[in-house]
């Protein structure tokens, strides 16, 4: 039975990891901790026999748990995973997993200096649509994939636990806005359909409806790969809710249509309708049993590297996109991985 304890306790957690860890026989959730005190009660509530803690020192002092789930907004990352790493916990963060190259580099450095496994959240890749997509790609249904287009249309960011404040459109705390928040599950999944490497980003950001906030609310991004070019459109000010995304081939074309899955080729058309959209809700705890297999795999020592990789070229196609904006769109290279 593997000891853990959950650091930050907002909707995703309450909603998304809680009932997947529930769901688990080898697994407890013994502490709980969050800066905000009012959200204790519901944190018992869901995770009864668990123990609420005033800060992550006290619980990593006290608990010394076997792994630490970082739920909390992305400024802290990087600051809780050293903690939880020093401790001699292993990890699994929520994305973005940090902000910048070298803070992933500290805390790469450091899980290798303790023996210990540090996992982001790419619950993403768990969706059933986005996996037989994946599927058919890799069967060759469509040739080789020369092109892909994704949209994700929202008409406002998730909403902050308790009704305050959305610290999704404060930069101080998120980083970043829309593209922050959904661009580096788009990017993973790129990486996944297609097989390859970014090796260059162009992209604008903007503020096209929501002015008030000092993060953007668009991104129109185009990211080349070896072989194709993908073109990622994000945006929390549509009229609708709704994924939709398309990949070419050299020999016919697969389309996302949120819970629908067409494949076209040779004049024939094949359709696979699924129980959820890709926009259906904001936590999908239906996910995230994949996640957490994933994660207790790599702290079982079943770790490949790969999803370190992933969170690595998140982190650059979202660092290049920023840059290009901040210079008018041009094209920045990413160098090769390390």
């Amino acid at each position: 039975m593997l000891r853990g304890a959950i650091v930050g306790l907002g909707n995703v957690a309450l909603h998304g990891h809680v009932p997947g860890w529930r769901a688990r026989g080898d697994v407890r959730i013994e502490a709980v901790t969050d800066t905000a005190p009012a959200r204790r009660e519901a944190a018992l509530d869901a995770l009864p026999g668990a123990r609420w803690f005033d800060s992550p020192g006290a619980l990593l002092d006290e608990i010394h748990p076997d792994f630490v789930d970082i739920c909390a907004p992305p400024s802290a990352h990087a600051a809780l995973v050293c903690q939880a790493l020093e401790s001699g916990a292993h990890v699994l963060c929520e994305k973005p997993l940090v902000a910048s190259a070298d803070d992933l580099q500290e805390i790469s450095d450091l899980a290798a200096a303790r023996g210990r496994a540090i996992h982001t959240v790419h619950n993403w890749l768990h969706s059933p649509i986005v996996q037989e997509a994946r599927g058919l790609v890799a069967e060759g249904a469509i040739g080789r994939v020369t092109g892909a287009t994704w949209h994700t249309l929202r008409t406002r960011p998730a909403a902050a636990a308790d009704g305050g404040a959305n610290w999704r459109v404060d930069p101080k705390i998120a980083g970043g806005g829309v593209l922050t928040d959904h661009g580096w599950h788009v990017s993973y999944i790129l990486h996944h359909w297609l097989g390859a490497r970014p090796i260059a980003v162009s992209a604008r950001l903007e503020q096209r409806r929501h002015t008030q906030w000092s993060v953007e609310d668009t991104a129109t991004v185009r990211v080349d790969f070896e072989a194709a070019t993908a073109d990622v459109f994000l945006t929390w000010a549509a009229d609708e809710r709704k994924n939709w995304a398309r990949l070419a081939g050299t020999e016919g074309v697969i389309e996302v249509r949120d819970d629908t899955l067409v494949l076209e080729r040779a004049g024939s058309e094949q359709r696979w309708v699924f129980d959820a959209g890709l926009s259906d809700g904001s936590h999908h705890p239906d996910w995230f049993g994949a996640v957490a297999a994933r994660f207790l795999d790599a702290v079982q020592g079943a770790d490949d590297g790969a999803n370190l990789r992933e969170a690595r070229i998140c982190l650059a196609i979202e660092t290049a996109a920023r840059e290009s904006s901040r210079r008018g769109g041009a094209r920045q290279a990413i160098a090769p991985a390390n």
